[in-house]
């Protein structure tokens, strides 16, 4: 079904002890529609095992239906969005972005590059030609593989966070769990930039300037903010020490036409590494904001992606960030 190499178990610890090479994507595949039994788990349990819900994102499929799929407007106007080729094909598309944030604080603070998939999604989708529901997150070996994390002892303590979510998904969810393997990924699975400047009595001033040309920027490429953490509050707030840091937050962007072009054209599993994760950080006392965000090649390579027009379409955009970066005085590094 997932268009690449899967390896099925039937119990989440058979999965996570058969490997058969590197292992991308692990879904929870159930019969029927469980999204009931998902918005409960994603709401209300995802707490009991340490993890955050922020910036959910739910029903994405009806948002398709609306812009690509109805030929006429709700004021009778002819619909500009209308895709002559639409067609429907899911019954469920969801993106749910968590993080562990008490466990991930200790990391952040040495591995800032982990901010490339924190949070990450929990991701839930169904097929309308198979009445199956598919419930996911990518490895977090290949999330760490991406960001360039090394260190034996970060790894360690990062994938420890996986488990009890993965029993969670596995008690509420249930079905098969099928694991994705990939070859290899891109020779440059990362974009970084930094940018230089001129430090004032109080950032919040830079930041908030910043933060305005930035998202202006994406919005008129007609991108969406589809998220936003703010680390750095998160944990002041919560009385937590980050002094390592003046500032550390995570956007999470989407291209709402690129992700119909991949999620709605038979591809819903690359949902997994949806909304693209961009940290941005500024380290205590310097005058330099250090941004990064895997490059959507990575979903090409882990996914064993096939289809030229969606090979192009990421690559596309992977230029296009850059670019977008590079306008706002970004130096990529």
């Amino acid at each position: 079904m997932l268009g690449r190499l899967i390896r099925t178990t039937a119990a989440l610890s058979l999965a996570a002890s058969v490997a058969f090479g590197a292992q991308g994507v692990m879904f929870n595949v159930t019969q029927g529609d469980a999204d009931e039994h998902y918005n409960k788990m994603i709401n209300s349990k995802i707490g009991s095992v340490g993890f955050v819900l922020s910036d959910p994102h739910e029903r994405i499929n009806d948002a398709y239906e609306k812009k690509y799929g109805t030929k006429t407007l709700e004021d009778g106007k002819v619909n500009p969005g209308y895709d002559p080729e639409w067609k429907k094909q899911l019954d469920n598309l969801g993106f749910f972005s968590i993080a562990n944030d008490k466990k991930l604080r200790p990391l952040l603070i040495k591995a800032p590059e982990l901010g490339g998939f924190s949070p990450f999604n929990l991701h839930i989708y169904k097929n309308i030609s198979e009445n199956k529901t598919y419930v996911g997150h990518v490895m977090p070996e290949t999330m760490l593989d991406i960001v360039g994390v090394k260190d034996e002892g970060i790894r360690k303590d990062f994938i420890a966070m996986f488990p009890p979510l993965d029993a969670l998904v596995q008690k509420e969810i249930g079905g098969k769990v099928e694991v994705s393997e990939y070859k290899t990924l891109p020779a440059n699975p990362m974009m970084t930039f930094e940018i230089e400047f001129d430090r004032p009595d109080d950032l919040s001033e830079y930041i908030d300037e910043f933060q305005s040309e930035f998202e202006a920027a994406f919005e008129e490429k007609q991108y969406i903010i589809a998220g936003y953490k703010n680390f750095k509050e998160v944990y002041e707030d919560a009385e937590l020490d980050f002094e390592e840091y003046d500032a550390y937050y995570v956007y999470s962007l989407c291209h709402f036409s690129f992700s119909y072009g991949i999620f709605n054209k038979g591809r819903p599993d690359a949902g997994t590494f949806a909304p693209c994760s961009m940290y941005m950080y500024v380290k205590e006392g310097t005058n330099k904001l250090v941004i990064g965000m895997p490059r959507l090649a990575n979903w090409v390579s882990v996914l064993n992606i096939k289809d030229a027009a969606m090979q192009k379409s990421v690559t596309d955009l992977d230029k296009e960030i850059v670019g977008i970066m590079l306008s706002l005085g970004a130096k990529e590094i």
